[in-house]
């Protein structure tokens, strides 16, 4: 069972007295950018994250949780609609989000269903009424309550004008969230209907910005490395994933000379996501509505942080595309034992998820699965595989990947100028630090063609089901492995 730290986590409270015919509060908590090995719960002990650890006690972890593309514009449209990429047309370079899709999106569909809503944070796309529209629009008054702000937002609270109140008492903006959801969580919980409060952290992304009250949380702090730290270690990997800013920003952003110094600042954001989870969290018992809250926390993407020699996110390795994910359901017999699920799980599952919590019947056609099913059962299955998409950045980084429960298969067609298209397979499972492409292994040659068929599955599922517009079509043909 993998053990790494917490980059993103999806935080869900429902009751002590469990049912799944009563309306839960919702809570719905984002990072931006937080890897795995940056929570205690996902075993890194050189960090400090009581609150999402004590989150991962009173709850459960996901193991084996993964952002279908990781980038944040992208993510956060896979989790809005439970749709992947392709599906949605959202993207950096491609467009912003169809009216028609963000109809069918769970907070317009809580909202219609009486639920109460509020969203804090980096919304990270817009919206538009038609498509290759060049302007969108934030959709804030489809909230009950907004503190949004346009594009990646600002840590200077002052400088988020929905969110401006806040700015004398908390000046960073990570707890002006916390505040944020402290005071809609007091409201909402006066009025007969339930409610569901989102938020999107801006932190831990670039250009790092960590609140100065906690300065001294990791003062000449020095971390252990992960194993597959460094250069030496992602020779192995695609010459075409060492074209885009990834492969640059392991020197250009410090993890090469100063990785002690880098990690201090990114953990010390997220200890004051921390913080501000404990502050909703007094919030939500002050309430008195701890019984009948459901809290998710994950995060958009993941971080590479020096494995392998890369910094930033985007491409399909597990630092990038896979996160945390824990889920708290207060009255359920599951709650408190210290489980850990393994079963594959997507971005693209929160959606049907808050839909079911919230008592809808999930709708018909997405991507995603609800993950009750898996804190009934965490043995059981919804997924046997998900793609893993990246249509950004340069033309040789666009690959397309596709990850079951313990292996890896990813596509790089880009064939010009003397490069060659080129698969890797890595068995996750027993080498999460893929350390080893067992792609000319004669043992695995059998996983390798079933891999094939898998990743050739997800082309004609892209070919069928592209929207026609912003540029996904041709994507198809593209990753084509023939």
């Amino acid at each position: 069972m993998r053990s790494s730290l917490l980059a993103g986590v999806l935080l869900f409270v429902v009751t002590s007295c469990f049912s799944k015919d009563q309306k839960w509060n919702l809570i719905f908590l984002l990072s931006d950018d937080q890897t795995t090995y940056s929570m205690g719960c996902y075993g890194n002990e050189d960090v400090k994250t009581p609150q999402m650890d004590q989150l991962a006690a009173d709850g459960m972890i996901f193991d084996n949780h993964y952002d279908t593309t990781a980038i944040c514009m992208a993510s956060r449209a896979n989790i809005l609609t439970g749709l992947f990429e392709y599906r949605t047309g959202t993207n950096f370079e491609h467009g912003h989000m169809l009216k028609k899709k963000w109809a069918k999106s769970y907070p317009v569909l809580l909202r219609e269903a009486g639920y109460q809503t509020a969203f804090a944070g980096k919304f990270g796309l817009e919206v538009t009424d038609k498509p290759d529209a060049r302007k969108g629009y934030l959709p804030e008054s489809d909230f009950d309550r907004w503190g949004g702000g346009p594009g990646q937002t600002n840590y200077e609270t002052a400088r988020n004008k929905s969110m401006a109140k806040y700015a004398k008492e908390y000046p960073h903006s990570t707890l002006s969230y916390g505040a944020f959801g402290r005071d809609f969580i007091i409201d909402a919980a006066k009025e007969d209907a339930p409610f569901c409060l989102s938020i999107s952290f801006k932190a831990p992304h670039m250009p790092a910005t960590p609140d100065p009250r906690f300065d001294d949380v990791y003062a000449g702090k020095t971390f252990k490395k992960p194993e597959n730290y460094g250069r030496e270690h992602g020779g192995h990997f695609s010459e075409q994933s060492r074209q885009g800013r990834q492969y640059e920003r392991f020197e250009s952003w410090g993890y090469k000379d100063n990785y002690d110094k880098v990690m201090a600042t990114y953990h010390q954001q997220i200890y004051a996501i921390d913080v501000a989870l404990g502050m909703i969290r007094e919030a939500v018992a002050a309430a008195g509505v701890a019984e009948n809250t459901a809290i998710i926390y994950t995060s958009d993407n993941g971080f590479l942080c020096g494995s392998h020699g890369y910094g930033s996110k985007v491409l399909p390795y597990e630092e990038a595309s896979r996160v945390p994910l824990i889920i708290y359901l207060p009255g359920h017999e599951n709650s408190g034992k210290g489980i850990r699920c393994d079963a594959l799980t997507g971005n693209v599952d929160f959606h049907p998820t808050l839909l079911e919590l919230a008592g809808l019947e999930p709708l018909k056609g997405v991507d995603g699965k609800s993950l009750v099913s898996l804190y009934d059962d965490p043995a059981g299955t919804i997924h046997t595989q998900l793609p893993l998409i990246n249509v950004w950045g340069p033309r040789e980084t666009h690959s397309l990947g596709v990850v079951t429960k313990d292996w890896k298969y990813v596509r790089w067609p880009y064939n010009e100028g003397g490069y060659e298209a080129t698969e890797e397979l890595f068995f996750t499972s027993e080498d999460p630090g893929e350390l080893e492409n067992q792609l000319n292994n004669p043992s695995h040659s059998s996983v390798l063609e079933e891999m094939r068929k898998r990743y050739d599955g997800e082309v004609e599922s892209w070919e069928q089901k592209a929207v026609p517009y912003h540029n996904y079509q041709p994507f198809g043909s593209l990753f084509r492995r023939e």
